[in-house]
């Protein structure tokens, strides 16, 4: 039950073909080894801070140094930083609700797939006896998922930062993560509007009838959602304005969640969010369990090497993602009228 104490901890665990940190940590001691006792609750990598008494939250958190009081307690460092950008990450909720399937690949090349969708496809008719089953064809796409290294560089003398909370250091680390969630939420939007590089990926744009927006445009946006679901809509913060400012949402039930909690209205059903990363003028509409693949090479890098012998200084924090169409008509796009 003590195994966690007796782990030899060194950099060189960063570097095993048998996955990350954390999965190594687990494959040498096992979460389930301690059901039903004090520490069940805790994961492989949170019974090494219990080790060396490391605690990174809360107003008696420890001061960086503390990582650095040995050298296996400085090998817990680079997890601990990726876990906060992680969790920065993972607070910028806008991603990880459009992300229909998630594809972590192990090299730089990955081909998506494609699927025959067409109307007449999707319709099962009924087949007699003896007759041939209608097919649905699944192709590899022809061309490459486009993968973005997003990231940061971390720039910090181990002496300005010794004697920092971990706590507050935290804070600036979730920081970078949000950073690097917007960034790719840019890069998620460019393809469910321009399409990922393949045929007929980019999606229908539909025109309001008037230089404003008026209610039965977004009825229209809905009905050209003939096999799909308008699930989620991305706004740009201008028309997210306009659409809580349209008659039908201001009226005393509609609007009165958005005044007590701050959460948007769920205009037609469908779950709305504000984001700058959509261009101004602009209502991207899709189908958020179908629309989009996102491809990821990997979880949130760091320099293992510089965190754990330079004691920060400089150190890169990447994380490397790809985004691609599945369903292109399972997207559609109003623009305001020029």
């Amino acid at each position: 039950m003590n195994n966690y104490k007796s782990l030899g901890l060194d950099r060189a665990m960063y570097h095993s073909s048998r996955g990350s940190f954390s999965q190594l940590l687990e494959e040498l001691d096992p979460s389930g080894d301690y059901a039903g006792t004090d520490l069940g609750g805790l994961d492989a990598y949170e019974r090494q801070l219990k080790r060396f008494d490391i605690r990174v939250k809360g107003p008696r958190s420890n001061q960086v140094e503390k990582f650095f009081s040995t050298a296996s307690s400085a090998a817990l460092f680079p997890e601990y930083v990726a876990r906060a950008v992680h969790q920065g990450m993972g607070e910028a909720a806008i991603l990880e609700s459009i992300v229909a399937s998630k594809t972590n690949i192990d090299s730089l090349d990955y081909r998506s797939i494609s699927v025959d969708n067409g109307k007449e496809l999707m319709e099962l008719k009924a087949v007699g006896e003896g007759q041939e089953i209608p097919e649905t064809a699944i192709h590899l796409k022809e061309n490459l998922v486009r993968l973005k290294k997003r990231g940061r560089m971390l720039a910090a003398s181990y002496e300005a930062l010794r004697f920092q909370r971990l706590d507050l250091f935290t804070v600036a680390l979730r920081q970078i993560g949000g950073y690097i969630a917007k960034s790719q939420l840019d890069d998620a939007v460019e393809v469910l509007v321009n399409g990922d590089g393949s045929p007929e990926s980019a999606a229908e744009v539909l025109e309001t009838a008037a230089p404003d927006m008026a209610y039965g445009d977004l009825v229209r946006l809905w009905e050209q959602f003939e096999e799909y679901q308008m699930n989620t809509l991305l706004a740009a913060p201008d028309m997210a304005a306009k659409l809580l400012n349209l008659p039908e949402f201001k009226d005393p039930a509609a609007g009165l969640g958005f005044q007590n909690s701050g959460k948007l209205g769920t205009p037609l059903g469908a779950v709305l969010f504000k984001t700058a990363s959509v261009p101004a003028g602009t209502l991207v509409a899709l189908d958020s369990r179908c629309a989009l693949e996102m491809v990821t090479a990997g979880e949130v890098q760091v320099d293992y090497d510089k965190l754990i012998s330079c004691q920060l200084e400089r150190a890169a924090i990447t994380s490397i993602a790809g985004f691609v169409k599945i369903f292109p008509a399972a997207v559609k796009v109003l623009t305001l009228k020029s």
